[in-house]
This record gives C-alpha cells, sequence and structure tokens, in this order.
C-alpha cells in the first residue's frame, strides 16, 4: 500500500483510498485511465481489422496462396504423367495445368502451358 499525494489538497493518502479524510475527493486512479485508454485502442485495432479491410487481405493473400500451390501440384502431375504415362495422359495432365495457373490469375504462365497442352494434345491425336 503505497502513499500518493491528494490531487485536490495535497494530503497524503493511501493508493487504496476510496476518498481523501481531508477533503474528501475521490483520488485519481491512473492505472484505471491506462487501461482504458489502452483497451481502447485495442477495440479500434480489432474494429479496424475487420471492418477495415485486413481480413479481406489476409484470405485474398491465403486464397492466391492456394491457388499458387495447386498450380505446382498440377506441374508435379504432369512431370509424372510425362515420365510414366500415354500422351493421352500427358495432354489431360497438361489441361488441368493450364486451368491451374487460369483460376491462379497467372497470365504468363497460363500462356506457357496453353502451347504444352497445344503440343501434346496433338500428339495424342486430339485437335485443341
Amino acid at each position: 500500500m503505497a502513499l500518493q499525494a491528494c490531487h485536490e489538497c495535497g494530503t497524503k493518502i493511501s493508493s487504496e483510498a476510496k476518498t481523501c479524510p481531508q477533503c474528501g475527493v475521490k483520488p485519481k486512479n491512473k492505472t484505471n485511465t491506462t487501461s482504458a485508454i489502452f483497451g481502447g485502442l485495442v477495440a479500434v485495432g480489432v474494429l479496424w481489422f475487420y471492418f477495415g479491410g485486413g481480413l479481406e487481405k489476409q484470405a485474398a493473400k491465403q486464397l492466391g496462396d492456394i491457388h499458387n500451390q495447386v498450380a505446382a501440384d498440377s506441374v508435379a502431375q504432369y512431370e509424372i504423367a510425362k515420365a510414366s504415362g500415354t500422351p493421352m495422359d500427358r495432354c489431360v495432365q497438361a489441361g488441368l495445368v493450364t486451368a491451374a495457373y487460369l483460376q491462379a490469375k497467372d497470365d504468363a504462365n497460363y500462356k506457357i502451358w496453353k502451347q504444352v497442352e497445344s503440343a501434346d494434345c496433338s500428339t495424342a491425336g486430339v485437335p485443341r
């Protein structure tokens, strides 16, 4: 229990006192003020995150990461079909890779894989 000066009359009073015994004024509680300010800032931050676009940005980034992973997995499956599959397997897998890059909105890789798909499907006897 620490002593502090009353903000009204200057009398030394306990930090736990409800009122000053000299003048009867309630002491200011700096801890409650600090906690209220900190709590208010946290609340504003949480509200901004949810309503100010933070959540949407995070979701969009995660969705982009998922699209890129799907495309990478499709390329790995194509490599397996290329190594041990039939020409038709390569054609189908190349089409899946092309679709994955289209979904990921990766125009450069989409164009490259569209050409690979066309060549593989031509080899398999499927016109594109």
